[in-house]
């Protein structure tokens, strides 16, 4: 059975830092580009950060760039995205989802349709 399952949200107040965690299980990890998602309350879903399975190299969207560094151990199937200076404007469900065969990271991977995706963990930032 194929499964992501996300852990590390929660409340965090403006300036402090959480990590979360993306553990995979059911397929062939390093063929796989994970990427991370949000949406917050009453907008779209927007990509966050990915890495690539195939050449390691990762992908920011402006917002967070400077501030959340994505990685990956390889041993442990599992992705981390560390989130550091977290605003307000941060609060939001966090998704991992997996896409095969996918080269560099880029900004095009969030627009393609993901092969699997986790059920998302909630992350709340206090102003």
């Amino acid at each position: 059975e194929v499964q992501l399952v996300e852990s590390g949200g929660g409340l965090v107040q403006a300036g402090g830092s959480l990590r979360l965690s993306c553990a995979a299980s059911g397929f062939l990890f390093d063929d796989y580009a994970i990427g991370w998602f949000r949406q917050a309350p009453g907008k779209e879903r927007e990509g966050v950060s990915c890495i690539s399975g195939t050449d390691g190299s990762t992908y920011y969207t402006g917002s967070v760039k400077g501030r959340f560094t994505i990685s990956s151990d390889n041993a442990k199937n599992t992705v981390y995205l560390q989130m550091n200076s977290l605003k307000p404007e941060d609060t939001a469900v966090y998704f991992c989802a997996a896409l095969g065969g996918w080269g560099t990271a880029r900004r095009a991977f969030f627009d393609f349709p993901m092969d699997y995706w986790g059920k998302g963990n909630l992350v709340i930032v206090s102003s």
